[in-house]
């Protein structure tokens, strides 16, 4: 099976990143679209879709941390 990093890209937020609130449990299935993250971008909150079906292994920032574009936010095991 192979992994996927779910990155934060620059077009996914405008300003800067506050923190996130996790929508997704680590080892659930997701879908593609699903939201996984919930992002606090200046005064806007933002949800970060899962970018293919699989299954979310590995959460690789805590619920409030500061974020930064480009930071690997979770890795997903695809489905095939």
């Amino acid at each position: 099976m192979a992994r996927y990093e779910v990155r934060l890209r620059e077009m996914d937020v405008s300003g800067p990143v506050v923190a996130g609130l996790w929508l997704a449990r680590r080892n659930e299935q997701v879908t593609e679209g699903q939201p996984l993250l919930e992002i606090l971008a200046g005064a806007a909150v933002v949800d970060l879709p899962s970018p293919i079906d699989g299954r979310l292994i590995v959460r690789c920032v805590e619920e409030d941390d500061p974020l930064e574009t480009g930071q690997v936010l979770a890795v997903i095991e695809s489905v095939e």
